[in-house]
């Protein structure tokens, strides 16, 4: 039986109600398909973790599949689990540890669904990995006439399905490559200086598995570094002057926010997937009445495009809860914001001041518009300063043309952004 919310929902931070007349929760594939095919306007919905309304279908309705996710299945001899699109991370992850096996990375928060993630080229940190999307092999989209499209990696499609922002179809199942289990530790560092931060950029992110840097662009110092690292490992006594912070840190320490929520810090190894997202799956995560907004630009533009963005901090500051760097892997999935180049992700947590950050917006991205900067596609950006200059994008305009001909998945946010109209 399908079950059915009328009126409007709200997103994760509650900076947007969504314009969707009702949210649909069909209990098997076959309800699901049905009411795609029927549909003249249908949007998936997962964690609602986006700050924007890119999963939003004014006037028509929200497809929440939770009720037909099933059960995880787990191949130890490919290395791989089979996941409903609705699992989140936090979910599936001690039952993968069990068996042996790890993701390679997590988000800095496990509560988001895994196909939301994929969808938004959402991604954790480390210069040798790639985002989330990068461990699909495998997945099944539901598509605008009702039926089910199975791709693998290798497929003509495939690089263009993975990341498609919700404008190809619902995503039922997917398939994520496995490594074996393994531990980390985490050693936060406080007071980086930023010049040392620009001068040794590279230095410090081949210091750890994972690294983050945490500042509020107004001070002469990055406030925190976080190092993760797999396993048994010395970390150096300090950090090209930043000092082991004297206790655990949350990222938004420097605004006063305790961090009863965050993952083990001081060293203490632990399961991969208790150290490698920031926050604890049974907390709210990250501050929670929050904005968000992130940037990727080029990885060897970084030192460059961090500069130009301490010029302008005395306008970010009074806005800002923290800020977070990390570094990304290219990928050659089409919509990823890394696609075909090594990136690193600026991202804002900003105070819930939705119109003032939306005025700040245009500033930040003038300013990082000599580096070519990609918006986070789940978060909140402007958009109008943005040379959205994806390798692929008339090939991936191309392919929702031909999987969805009456735009029954397309809204407001994509018309916008993707599709230029």
């Amino acid at each position: 039986m399908i079950e059915s919310a009328s009126g409007a929902a709200a997103n994760w931070a509650g900076n947007l109600t969504y314009g969707a007349r009702e949210v649909l929760t069909p209990r098997t594939l076959d309800e699901a398909r049905e009411l795609v095919a029927s549909a003249e306007k249908i949007k998936a919905l997962g964690s609602r973790h986006s700050f924007n309304d890119v999963a939003d279908s004014p006037g028509g309705v929200q497809l929440d599949l939770s009720g037909v996710s099933g059960s995880p299945s787990l191949d130890t001899r490919a290395a791989t689990v089979t996941v409903g699109g609705s699992v989140r991370y936090g979910d599936l992850v001690a039952q993968l540890d069990e068996a042996g096996f790890a993701l390679e990375n997590l988000a800095s928060l496990p509560h988001i669904t895994v196909a939301g993630s994929v969808a938004t080229g959402t991604h954790g940190s480390g210069e040798r990995h790639p985002g989330l999307a990068a461990a699909v092999s495998a997945l099944e989209v539901l598509t605008a006439d009702g039926s089910l499209l199975t791709l693998t990696r290798g497929d003509a499609d495939f690089a263009g399905v993975v990341v498609g922002v919700g404008a190809l179809g619902a995503v039922t199942r997917l398939t994520l490559d496995l490594v074996p289990s393994f531990t980390v530790r985490q050693d936060v560092y406080d007071n980086l200086p930023w010049s040392a931060a620009l001068t040794h950029f590279d230095e410090i992110q081949a210091a750890g598995y994972s690294v983050s840097l945490f500042t509020n662009w107004a001070r002469d110092v990055v406030d925190q570094v976080w190092l993760k690292n797999r396993g048994p490992v010395e970390v150096p006594a300090s950090l090209f002057g930043a000092v082991p912070a004297d206790g655990p840190r949350h990222p938004a320490h420097a605004a006063g926010v305790p961090a009863g929520n965050t993952t083990a810090q001081l060293g203490a190894p632990g399961p991969w997937y208790d150290r490698l997202p920031h926050f604890r799956l049974g907390f709210t995560p990250s501050v929670g009445a929050e904005l968000q907004t992130e940037y990727f630009v080029p990885r060897a533009a970084a030192p460059a495009a961090l500069e130009a963005l301490r010029g302008v901090g005395h306008r970010i500051a009074p806005l800002l809860l923290v800020s977070e760097i990390r570094t990304i892997a290219a990928d050659d999935l089409w919509l990823s914001p890394s696609s075909a180049r090594d990136s690193v992700a600026i991202h804002f947590t900003w105070l819930p001041r939705q119109p003032e950050v939306e005025a700040l917006l245009p500033t930040l991205e003038s300013t990082l518009a000599p580096f070519a900067p990609r918006p986070h596609w789940g978060k909140l950006f402007h958009g109008e300063a943005l040379d959205l200059a994806y390798p692929r994008l008339a090939d991936f305009r191309a392919l929702a043309a031909r999987l969805d001909p009456t735009g029954k998945f397309r809204n407001p946010f994509l018309d916008r952004h993707v599709f230029g109209s």
